[in-house]
């Protein structure tokens, strides 16, 4: 059952009487996986919020580099996974990379049980739900592979889209679970609220007892089931299209060790040579944007070093990287998926630190230490973004579907330019402020637009991928592009935190808006005008 050898979904018939139900089972088994992957990789941002609350000693600096790891990671491990459908199957690598999953999971559970648990083990489990974000090109690429061309705008979408419900998932359930012992006596002891925390239903006040642990015991009750279940209902596609050399699992699995593996030393290479000595890092203080470049560079050139067989299927898939279209659409890509997932990681502890403290002058110096009681509750709010992102997805490959990619990402690129900016008025009027909570609501409606857009241009662009490139190449440049739109993941909530450090929050959405007319006037050239390559694919 696991192993398809004939597959033409082009063919109506063959769609319609064997294609197609075969295909719908796969997409409804990776869509929770992916879920899970969305959540674990992302739950730092709530984590920290929790663990300000909390006591923990670290800075808010040092929070936001738990958020920056786990980001650069994911978006990493992106890159091996990319080339992970061809070389060992669907099956094997969606259930192989959803396993991998407990270990940040069940880590981050015993971890956050001790406030004197050291920075380093928590920047090292930030590092392992990478693999969290490392599942999405892999996933991505499978569901291309099961699909008709006329129908993977709304393919892609739903497997994406409610893949990122984890995201709007996670930001609910963990706030909900971390109010009451859930696993018992095998969860461990509460710990104690120091400033007031929040969940979808409303505030908590301080001195409440809380199992921030649950945080990360409570994927576990997911992702075992999941494991199981993608085993025995998932399929490998063994066409010389797809899969044509699948090893065994086990040999599958250990060559996927080792790619991964190449993801995290790379990752974990930059990430010495970027934070300071005080976040266990070089203290070198290598730029972000260079030690990216070095980073995916030196992936690429480590996987395509290897052995045998897999250097071969490697060279083979490559040739993407000839096509002029796999970097343009990495860019526009960043540009939805990007911010979709940077925002996702940085919003809810942005509130929190905007808002969430009064920002006043004492002898002359703005401070920004003095806890706001009347602010808003980051974990009430947090959600609503990546909630609203994930669900208009689908909605954007739908549409895209019916009047073309290029278009609808046009017009969700203007939407970003203009949110992004009103964003930055508001943050920069609410960190100036002492009574930050009065530009609350404008920020976050604009903000939730963003999202919104973000969530659109996430469907079109897909859609204009899988319409640009041949069925061979374009599950690797979906692989690809998505890796390369992940660092947003790590790219964003850096921006962010050094912005907040230096008090003017506002710089780093006004730069974000300035990309984002350059996306546009990229998209227009390759893809709306009437004389280009394509047209409106």
């Amino acid at each position: 059952m696991s192993d398809i050898k004939e597959w033409n979904v082009e063919d109506d018939q063959f769609w319609e009487s064997t294609g197609k139900k075969v295909a719908n089972r796969n997409l409804w088994i990776s869509i929770p996986s992916l879920l899970c992957g969305f959540a674990v990789w992302l739950y730092w941002g709530v984590i920290t919020v929790q663990m300000l609350n909390i006591g923990f000693p670290f800075a808010k600096s040092e929070l936001f580099t738990l958020m920056a790891i786990a980001g650069l990671t994911g978006a990493t491990l992106r890159i091996p996974s990319s080339f992970f459908i061809r070389l060992f199957g669907g099956r094997n690598a969606i259930v192989f990379t959803t396993a991998l999953l407990m270990l940040p999971a069940l880590g981050a559970g015993i971890a956050l049980q001790d406030k004197n648990t050291p920075l380093w083990v928590f920047q090292l489990l930030a590092l392992l739900s990478g693999f969290g974000g490392g599942n999405f090109a892999s996933s991505m690429s499978n569901i291309n592979f099961f699909f008709p061309k006329r129908q993977q705008g709304l393919a892609l979408g739903l497997n994406a889209g409610l893949g990122n419900f984890g995201v709007t998932t996670m930001q609910i359930l963990v706030p909900l679970v971390m109010t009451f012992g859930l696993f018992g006596a095998l969860g461990g002891d509460s710990m104690t609220l120091q400033q007031t925390s929040g969940t979808l239903i409303g505030k908590i006040p301080e001195g409440t007892e809380t199992y921030i642990q649950n945080a990360g015991f409570v994927w576990l009750l997911f992702l075992v089931p999941l494991a199981f279940i993608g085993w025995f209902g998932m399929n490998n596609i063994r066409t010389e299209e797809v899969s044509p050399d699948i090893p065994s699992a086990p040999v599958g699995f250990a060559l996927m060790s080792g790619m991964l593996l190449i993801g995290f030393v790379m990752a974990a290479i930059g990430l010495w040579l970027m934070l300071p000595e005080a976040a266990n890092g070089s203290g070198f203080g290598v730029p972000k944007e260079v030690v990216l470049v070095l980073v995916i560079a030196g992936t690429v050139l480590a996987l395509k070093m290897l052995p045998g067989q897999i250097k071969g299927n490697l060279q083979r898939q490559y040739k993407i990287f000839n096509n002029k279209h796999t970097w343009v659409m990495s860019i526009i890509y960043t540009m939805t998926f990007g911010s979709f997932i940077g925002f996702s990681a940085a919003f809810p502890l942005a509130i929190k630190v905007i808002f969430g403290y009064q920002h006043i002058m004492v002898e002359g110096v703005m401070t920004h230490d003095t806890v706001n009681v009347n602010g808003p509750s980051a974990l009430m709010f947090a959600w609503m973004g990546a909630f609203i992102g994930a669900l208009i997805r689908p909605v954007g490959g739908w549409i895209s579907d019916k009047v073309g990619g290029a278009l609808v990402t046009q017009i969700c690129s203007a939407v970003m330019v203009g949110s992004a900016l009103g964003v930055a008025y508001y943050m920069k009027a609410a960190y100036n402020s002492a009574t930050p909570e009065e530009f609350f609501v404008p920020f976050l409606v604009l903000f939730l637009l963003l999202f919104a857009a973000t969530g659109i241009g996430n469907g079109s662009t897909f859609r204009t991928i899988a319409m640009v490139f041949p069925k061979e190449q374009a599950g690797p440049v979906l692989g690809w592009t998505s890796a390369v739109a992940a660092y947003g993941a790590f790219y964003i909530p850096k921006v962010i935190g050094e912005q907040i450090k230096a008090t003017t929050p506002e710089v780093a959405l006004v730069g974000f808006a300035i990309f984002y007319a350059i996306c546009l006037v990229i998209n227009w050239w390759f893809y709306l005008r009437k004389s280009g390559e394509f047209y409106n694919p």
